[in-house]
């Protein structure tokens, strides 16, 4: 059977794009080596714990020595999280996406190694999962509340489809449907075989990814029983810890989090509502948007679509980063974003855009690829220091060092990239995404040409039998100015759409140099015709400076303003403006100014405007309160706007997205 798929293949689309080629090069020459070293343990760094927990391991990495351990290699027992194979997985995903845009026969080599370690760990029945295999056997799928166990292997089949793809090689697909033979095996609706599915969701991407590439239909059968079981039996991972007679916990304190968390409080097609953990929320969406689109499900197409208004209509930032608590890094209720103690967790972030990619397989609207590229611009490359070499786990929208130091509810909120995490999902699940960033520019789709987002690159796309070249030129970000030219065989009917950007109030759209019709639908510019060779589509979006409003429900931002220029996002910092910026009011009848600067945080748009600020009388001495305090004062101040993704990159300071202004 051949799947239909309106993916662009990774291997046809080449990024030339100077904002997003910076990072996908910054990935290949610095975080790929860098974090090669991390995993072998031979990094010069300190290891930092993500929040005050002492039970977070960071003392090592030890994740390709846990192979070697569990190949028999070496002997010794397992370190780190029980998922720490998914850091060694994510590695190679991006290592293969890498490949995939630039050949390097020593990065391959190493890639190749890697997988035959891999090939050593994986045990007979095909089950692979080190710490299981090295210290604890017995235990094996009877814990799935905390094991990791399927999380780990869907982590790797998603890193062998990608090897696959990018070198053609066989191996590492043969270990991953070996690993996806053992769950078949091991789970389903049949007699004898656990009746259940993992804590953490991630398997269920791999095995439609694997689907995909195998054609085995199995695969996709999995995946679609996980998620439809998850939440049937919502005691099922509790029940499963009771019958363990090892009452030792895997990791400490998850047992006692509430189904909520783990998505299981009802059936998955019967949710509405986005709770508990975030990146486990938007992985289970990721796969069901995937499942539906493979399938054809209506049902679950709907369940999508439910989850995604309530995320991004009650529950997402104005960056798209998601998760309003550290307490089980989750979502909370609508309209309860706090920007000093929130979490918008990277890994987080670069899932919702995996949930924006594959509802768009399925139906292309505006409502998806705005918030896909709102997330890219801006929670996601936040994630990561402009070195490669040092990452944020959370992304807050508000900072003050003194907070951060002192106040252990926010004990979570770095003031500065560390190096390295003691649960280190993040950097590799950032670099899996930057290095694979041309899949989410187009898909095809009855005789259709859909164009998400906006960078330069050049796409061998093929529609219908033809194949068409298409080149697109731009400065995006930082202009809204696009040009994408086409070269075909011959003359082709067919459509191209562009999408509107939610942040675009005023355009133009000309085809070789004149006013062309075009229709509007889902946030999309329609234009059929018989394209012929060298025509040249030219897109001028206006990027002009808004002043973006809070719904009044979130209290957090009531009387403040966010700047977003096109698709970024921006704040103040204490390097550009001084401290106490919660002082810094904007006026009701301000002006803005932008301005490129090519030396500052590695080239930005820089906004600036003036500004007031209030002035601290002598009055308050070393008063709290007073009464009735005279009129505040305040004194001009000119500010400086930064895009919110380079912040942290200077010294040491304050931090906000949302500032005060005058009504």
């Amino acid at each position: 059977m051949k799947i239909i798929n309106n993916e662009v293949d990774l291997k046809k689309i080449h990024i030339k794009d100077k904002f997003w080629s910076k990072y996908i090069s910054l990935v290949k020459n610095e975080m790929i080596p860098y974090q090669w070293q991390v995993l072998n343990d031979e990094a010069n760094i300190k290891i930092e714990r993500e929040r005050n927990d002492k039970n977070i391991p960071a003392e090592k990495s030890h994740a390709i020595e846990n192979f070697k351990i569990a190949a028999g290699l070496k002997s010794g027992h397992h370190y780190g999280y029980v998922f720490q194979d998914s850091d060694v997985y994510k590695w190679l995903e991006a290592v293969s996406y890498s490949l995939t845009n630039e050949k390097d026969p020593e990065l391959e080599k190493i890639a190749d190694s890697v997988i035959d370690l891999i090939e050593l760990a994986q045990e007979k029945d095909g089950y692979l999962d080190t710490y299981f295999t090295i210290d604890a056997p017995e235990r094996k799928f009877k814990r799935l509340l905390e094991s990791h166990e399927l999380y780990c292997a869907g982590h790797f089949m998603e890193a062998a489809v990608a090897y696959y793809n990018a070198t053609g090689k066989n191996k590492v697909l043969s270990i991953a449907s070996k690993l996806a033979d053992c769950i078949c095996k091991c789970f389903g609706p049949e007699e004898g075989k656990i009746h259940g599915y993992d804590g953490h969701e991630e398997v269920e991407i791999g095995l439609a990814k694997l689907y995909v590439v195998t054609e085995n239909k199995k695969y996709l059968e999995m995946s679609e029983y996980f998620l439809k079981q998850r939440g049937k039996d919502s005691d099922f991972l509790y029940e499963q810890l009771e019958k363990d007679i090892n009452k030792e916990e895997i990791i400490k304190g998850m047992n006692t989090s509430e189904k909520k968390y783990f998505q299981v409080h009802k059936p998955v097609l019967d949710q509405d509502t986005a709770e508990g953990h975030a990146v486990r929320l938007v992985y289970m969406c990721t796969a069901l948007a995937d499942v539906a689109y493979l399938t054809k499900d209506a049902e679950m197409l709907a369940a999508c679509k439910r989850l995604w208004t309530n995320i991004t209509k009650k529950r997402m930032y104005v960056t798209g980063g998601i998760g309003s608590t550290v307490s089980g890094e989750a979502f909370t209720f609508d309209y309860d974003l706090p920007n000093d103690t929130m979490y918008c967790e990277t890994c987080a972030s670069v899932g919702l855009a995996f949930f924006a990619h594959n509802m768009l397989k399925s139906e292309p609207s505006s409502i998806y690829s705005n918030v896909l590229e709102r997330s890219l611009y801006n929670s996601s490359i936040s994630g990561m220091a402009l070195d490669g070499k040092h990452f944020f786990y959370v992304n807050p929208l508000e900072v003050d060092p003194k907070a951060s130091k002192y106040d252990p509810t926010k004990s979570h909120v770095k003031v500065t990239r560390p190096s390295w995490f003691g649960c280190a999902c993040c950097p590799p699940n950032l670099a899996r995404t930057l290095t694979s960033i041309g899949k989410y520019v187009y898909t095809v789709s009855n005789n259709t040409v859909y164009t998400h987002l906006y960078m330069a690159n050049e796409a061998e796309l093929s529609l219908n039998n033809s194949t068409i070249l298409l080149k697109q030129e731009t400065n995006y970000p930082w202009s809204g100015n696009i040009k994408i030219s086409l070269k075909v065989d011959q003359t082709t009917n067919f459509t191209m759409a562009f999408r509107l950007p939610d942040w675009c109030h005023s355009y133009t759209i000309k085809l070789n140099g004149e006013n062309v019709d075009y229709k509007i639908s889902d946030g999309y510019a329609y234009i059929t015709k018989d394209f012929k060779n060298s025509d040249l589509i030219e897109i001028n979006l206006e990027m002009e400076i808004h002043e973006i409003s809070a719904n009044p429900h979130i209290k957090d931002d009531l009387g403040k303003v966010a700047l977003q220029r096109g698709p970024l996002v921006y704040c103040l910092e204490e390097s550009d403006n001084g401290d106490n910026l919660h002082l810094i009011k904007l006026t009701k009848d301000v002006k803005y100014e932008c301005e490129y600067d090519p030396n500052l945080l590695g080239g930005i748009a820089k906004i600036t405007c003036n500004a007031k600020k209030l002035i601290v009388s002598d009055n308050w001495n070393d008063d709290l309160y007073i009464a009735d305090a005279k009129a505040p004062k305040y004194e001009n101040k000119k500010i400086t706007f930064i895009p919110y993704y380079s912040w942290a990159n200077r010294e040491i300071g304050e931090m906000k997205v949302w500032i005060n202004k005058d009504i």
